[in-house]
Order: structure tokens, then sequence, then C-alpha cells
């Protein structure tokens, strides 16, 4: 026969019941200035766990092929269309301030590598993040929320080369040909503009572009756009793998994805831009 269990005597009247002693608001504060830290240090985690996956086999083809064409498809037509008027805008503007400086010769080659170094490689990261890095963020916070990710790891496969890896390259590779098909369009759109609206000549333009242009400015527009699509893909894999809040988590972390990518791109941007103007010298100097 077992003893009975012992009871615990009530609380006198007026009394407050015992608590737990928890953090005081001065002990919870470091840790909320802290937590940016955190999620930047999990975020670059992601980055280096994605590069290493990347050269481990097996590698998800099939996967891999069938994001490519997604992200493809969302962001071609797009893309084409944006980059008209982004083209027709900026030698619309270049055109104009190079007629107040007397220097219509030199339009052709401001406008195009304007659009060659800085518009089109924004324009597809905006492209890319907006419209697949969305797509990609919502894909595997449902996926998260319904505990498939966790039957994966259970069962031994990982859901970053699984699912994470192939995401990512699909938006490096579809970048970096998205980003030749916005700098032709854009051209054509500037040369179009500047040539039939401000009365400009062809072979000035041509010329000017020629002379002021170099290789090295197609290396880092393509250079920029492969880090953007990185940026993008993994931006939306963290925040997809990491949601709060059940389904509306997701939604949040969709549009917490998308606002972190713009940051980051502008500010890599800024960085690419300001070491390559240091380390390529423009043509003729």
């Amino acid at each position: 026969m077992t003893a009975p269990m012992p009871v615990r005597p009530p609380e006198p009247p007026g009394k407050p019941p015992q608590v737990a002693p928890g953090k005081t608001p001065e002990q919870r504060r470091p840790s909320r200035l802290l937590a940016p830290l955190r999620e930047t240090g999990k975020l670059f985690a992601l980055a280096v766990a994605v590069a290493r996956a990347i050269f481990r086999r097996p590698f998800q083809v099939r996967e891999f092929i069938e994001q490519f064409w997604f992200v493809a498809s969302v962001t071609i037509l797009p893309a084409a269309l944006v980059s008209i008027p982004f083209g027709a805008v900026i030698a619309l503007q270049v055109g104009s301030l190079t007629q107040q400086l007397g220097a219509q010769s030199f339009t052709g080659g401001a406008s195009v590598l304007a659009v060659i170094q800085q518009a089109s490689p924004l324009i597809v990261a905006l492209l890319i993040s907006g419209a697949a890095g969305s797509a990609i963020c919502a894909d595997l916070g449902s996926r998260k929320i319904r505990e498939e990710l966790d039957a994966m790891e259970v069962m031994g496969v990982s859901p970053i080369q699984r699912l994470v890896v192939p995401r990512v390259l699909a938006t490096m590779l579809v970048a970096v040909l998205l980003n030749g098909l916005i700098s032709v369009v854009g051209t054509l759109g500037g040369y179009f503009f500047n040539v039939i609206m401000q009365d400009g000549t062809p072979g000035a333009y041509l010329a000017s572009f020629s002379a002021l242009a170099q290789l090295p400015d197609l290396y880092i527009s393509e250079f920029k756009a492969l880090i953007f699509g990185f940026i993008a893909g993994i931006v939306a894999a963290y925040r997809g793998l990491n949601p709060r809040g059940g389904p509306k988590g997701v939604g949040d972390a969709v549009n917490q994805s998308v606002v972190i990518t713009f940051m980051l791109l502008f500010f890599v941007n800024m960085v690419l831009t300001a070491i390559y103007l240091q380390i390529v010298p423009a043509k003729g100097s």
C-alpha cells in the first residue's frame, strides 16, 4: 500500500502566490540589443553552409531545373518590361543634362554605362527578390510549419542540400542571364529614345559608347548580378526556414525577406561600385 501524497497547505489570505523569479527589464535589454547580431550571425552561417553544400553529392539536378524554370518564368517578362522605361528614363535624363553642358556627343556612352553598371543588376535583384524570393520564402516557410523539414532531418536528409541549394543556385543563374537581357533591352530603349525623341545621331551614340565603355564594365555588371542573386536566395531561404507564429508568421517572413534583401542589395552595390572604381581605371586614363 502506497503512502498518501503530501498536500501543500493553502497560501494564507492576502499573500500573493510565489512565482519563479524572472529577469528584470534591465537584464532583458542586452538580449534584445544583441538579437539583430544573432540573426545576422545565423544568416551568415546559413550562407556558409549553402556554399559548402554546393560541392557535396548528390546534387539535386531535378529540383534545380524545376526551380530555375520557375524563377525564370516569373521574372523574364517583368524584367523586359521594366528595363525599357528604365533605359528610357536614364537616356532622357542624361541627354537633357549633356545638352545643358554642351556634351551631346557623350550621351550614348554615359547612358549605356549607367544602364549596364548600375540599373541592370539592381533591376535583376529587385525582381528576383520580389517575385522569386518571396515565393521561395513562402514555400520553405509553409514546409517548416507543416514540420516537413523536421521529418526530413529525422530521415537523415539535409533540408539545406535538398531544398535550399537548388533554389539559391537557380536564383544566381537566372540573375546572370537576366542581367544580360536587361542590359541589351535597356540599351536599345535608351538608343531609341535618345535618337528619336532627342534628335540624337546614331553615329555619335555608338561612338561615345565605344569611347567610354570597356569589357570590365560588363564583367562587374555580371558579377553584381551573381552576388545579388546569391543574397536574394539566401535571405529568402533563411526567413523561410525560421518563421514565427504559424501561418501568419510565414506572411511576415515573406515581407521581412524582401525588405532585408533590398537593404543588403543597395549596401553591397555601393561597396562593389566603390571598389570597382578604385581598382579599374577609366578608359583612356
